[in-house]
């Protein structure tokens, strides 16, 4: 027979042991046995509530609080028999333990025991037991409540995949338990009320029927059986109330813990001593108060110094625990990086975008990481603003491959920009004007390819007192960076980015998206119309137009770019804009010769659409020298313009035109919005 099945055996046999003590005498040493038992038994009881972290780690208490009422009304009935049977002997006649009581708490004096009975059972009834059943009530009737919006918070997370469907079961578990533990403590505080009545009721009867046994039976005075039967009555009445009492505090301290956390110990003296003002202001008071004339001084001074002491000895401890769980926490942190960095998986992981430096740069930039943090969380901010979407998180990090004066810039993984730079120096940016007679090597301004000189630093303050611009090596590396994610913004936008812009919309909008999703265009078609006008630095801020478009072409049109030329047909306004310079839209126009060309190559279908770009790639190359050399000669002059061009034409010019110029604007005429101004600055012909 295993173990476990000899231990339920045991407990039967417990349980008819007590059930037999109701009906069969017992010698004086087996009640005496027994007594001990029950105090025994509570004082455990009161220990495992006074460790336990949480109520529904004690979740059979209602069980123990009803065997332990039973032994102790079992042993009542125990001690009534063996006092009204041989209470004529003398004061043993219950046993030695009745008996010590009766000497040891009353005095020998039974007026005294009636007193202190008394006091225990108004205490235990009307204060522990009533304030224990009342939190139970309460807490049974919250929990029961709380249980239909707890249950579908545990859907809400297995569906979002935060939990499995094995934590799931889990907590499950745990909230049926709850709920049980708490209705079951609402009844089982009822034994305890009843044990206290029971008890009294018990102890009076004991004292009026020994005293009629023993005059009328046995011939005693009255005034002797008073005495006897009283103080043996009054000894079994402590005996049993007082393992009572230490129950009913061990059921208050269960059920008054509530949500709180830990041992008894841990949320009592935690957190009273968790405000040592309050601790200081308490010593303050009880050292005043030992000064007062009439009162000892000893005892309030003697607490004042205890309370005072914690005052300053409690905060102390907790500033040093506080520096021992930031050291671990950085401890676990960066073990926790380091098995990153020595995992396979973790270089699967890609950085969407990602800034890596050498040696050298890596020591000069990263010395000052709270500017860099703050410029790129400006910068990511001003991307926000101005293309309608938040640009994803930028890594920085150090490369020893790289030559030790140069960065990269990564997209997805992919290296889409690199530079070397004079670590240390000054950039001075030349523009236009002639480059400044001052010692340093002349370079271009990788961001914008302007001319530019590396300078000492000493003679920044001269280039400056020139007029001209100086930047930093922090600022080169930024400013370069801002300008990649601009070329490459229709790369940063994801699935996820898409679903989170359309959330944000009003009700009214999603309504308009679920009509036209996917039944006319699905999501990824939305993110490829929302790529095509990033791709060319048209900004998706003003995305309840862009929807509304969409809308209107997509039951249509089934191509991403014929959906997007709609779209920038609609948001012409916005466009011209954002191109115009002082209100003014400056446009440079194709000459008839290269409108021809290009609508010669254009190849079309049956119903007129174009389908085709076939022009020969000598054409393309000479339209290329052209162009490249008609938009130099205005980007010299220091103007901001646009391309103009057929509607038809306006994807081919500007597939030719991005390579050498990612930043112009390509326009068709439909484009230009009612009522701008427009400034034309010549032709490409």
């Amino acid at each position: 027979m295993t173990g476990s099945g000899k231990r339920d055996i045991g407990f039967a046999i417990g349980i008819i042991f007590i059930l037999s003590v109701l009906f069969l005498p017992m010698p004086t040493f087996m009640i005496d046995f027994g007594l001990a038992i029950s105090v025994a038994f509570s004082v455990v009881i009161l220990m495992v509530s006074l460790w336990i972290q949480r109520p529904l780690e004690f979740s059979s208490f209602p069980t123990i609080l009803l065997i332990a009422t039973m032994l102790r009304l079992a042993l009542n009935i125990a001690t009534t028999r063996a006092i009204l049977a041989n209470g004529h002997e003398g004061e043993l006649a219950a046993g030695y333990v009745i008996y010590g009581f009766s000497q040891f708490v009353m005095s020998g004096d039974f007026v005294i025991g009636l007193i202190v009975f008394a006091i225990l059972v108004i205490v235990n009834f009307l204060v522990i037991t009533k304030g224990a059943t009342r939190i139970a009530e309460v807490g049974a009737r919250f929990t029961l409540d709380a249980i239909p919006g707890k249950q579908m918070a545990i859907d809400a997370d297995l569906s979002a995949g935060m939990i499995d469907d094995r934590e799931a079961q889990r907590r499950r578990r745990e909230l049926e338990e709850e709920s049980s533990f708490f209705g079951a403590m609402d009844g089982a505080s009822k034994f305890v009320r009843g044990d206290a009545v029971a008890g009294l009721i018990i102890t009076a009867v004991n004292i009026l029927g020994g005293i009629i046994i023993g005059v009328t039976r046995y011939g005693m005075e009255l005034g002797e059986a008073a005495d006897v039967f009283t103080k043996l009555s009054v000894g079994d009445g402590l005996v049993s109330q007082i393992p009572a009492l230490i129950v009913s505090l061990a059921a208050g301290l269960l059920v008054s813990k509530g949500g709180t956390r830990g041992s008894a110990e841990q949320a009592v003296m935690g957190q009273l001593s968790g405000y040592p003002k309050a601790l200081l202001i308490s010593g303050v008071l009880m050292a005043i108060m030992g000064v007062l004339p009439g009162l000892p001084f000893f005892p309030f001074m003697l607490l004042s110094g205890i309370l005072l002491a914690a005052a300053i000895v409690i905060p102390r401890q907790a500033e040093e625990q506080r520096k021992l769980e930031e050291a671990e926490q950085k401890k676990q942190a960066e073990q926790t990086q380091a098995q990153k960095k020595e995992s396979v998986k973790e270089s699967l992981d890609l950085p969407e975008i990602e800034v890596r430096l050498g040696k050298q740069l890596t020591a000069r930039l990263l010395a000052n990481k709270p500017e860099i943090a703050s410029r790129i969380n400006k910068m990511r901010k001003k991307f926000a603003e101005q293309y309608g979407f938040v640009v994803p998180e930028i890594k920085i990090s150090d490369n020893i491959d790289l030559t030790p004066k140069t960065y990269e810039f990564r997209i997805h993984g992919t290296i889409v920009a690199s530079q070397a730079m004079h670590v240390g120096e000054v950039l001075v940016i030349g523009g236009d004007r002639a480059l400044p007679q001052l010692p340093g090597k002349e370079t271009k301004e990788p961001a914008f390819g302007m001319k530019a000189k590396w300078i000492a630093p000493a003679f920044e303050f001269e280039a400056k007192r020139q007029g001209y611009t100086t930047v930093d090596n922090l600022s080169v590396v930024l400013t370069h960076l801002s300008e990649v994610i601009r070329n490459n913004l229709s790369q940063l936008l994801s699935y996820k980015d898409v679903r989170a812009l359309l959330d944000r919309l009003d009700p009214a909008y999603k309504r308009l998206i679920d009509d036209i999703c996917p039944a006319h265009i699905s999501y990824s078609g939305l993110q490829a119309v929302l790529k095509l006008l990033l791709a060319e630095r048209i900004s998706v801020r003003n995305l309840a137009m862009i929807m509304e478009a969409i809308a209107e072409i997509a039951p249509h049109a089934r191509r991403p770019e014929q959906i997007a030329d709609h779209v920038r047909v609609r948001m012409a306004t916005q466009i011209c804009g954002d191109i115009a310079q002082d209100g003014m839209l400056k446009v440079l126009r194709l000459g008839n010769r290269w409108d021809l060309a290009f609508h010669q190559a254009l190849r079309r279908d049956n119903n007129g659409d174009p389908i085709e770009f076939d022009m020969e790639p000598k054409q393309v190359e000479e339209f290329a020298r052209e162009s490249a050399a008609a938009i130099k000669k205005k980007i010299a002059a220091g103007h901001r313009f646009a391309i103009v061009v057929s509607p038809e034409a306006r994807q081919y010019v500007r597939m030719i035109t991005e390579r050498m110029f990612p930043s112009l604007p390509v326009l068709s005429h439909l484009e230009i919005a009612r009522g701008v101004e427009i400034e034309a600055l010549g032709t490409v012909s």
